[in-house]
């Protein structure tokens, strides 16, 4: 299951890092299409750390 939670906390970094070093993302005020894909990898990860642990990806 480590490997689970690892690529969760790497994708969150990874994301964090780019949210904070994007000259488009602070330029614009929204995210770049970077971002939005880095985001999805994270959420991805969310899930499946949450079904690793036997819970309904919905029930936060």
């Amino acid at each position: 299951m480590s490997s689970v939670n690892d690529a969760l906390e790497n994708a969150r970094l990874t994301y964090e890092q780019h949210m904070r070093t994007c000259r488009q993302c602070h330029a614009d005020g929204a995210a770049c299409a970077v971002a939005k894909h880095l985001l999805r990898v994270y959420n991805n990860a969310r899930r499946e750390h949450l079904r690793s642990r036997g819970r309904p990806a919905g029930s936060d």
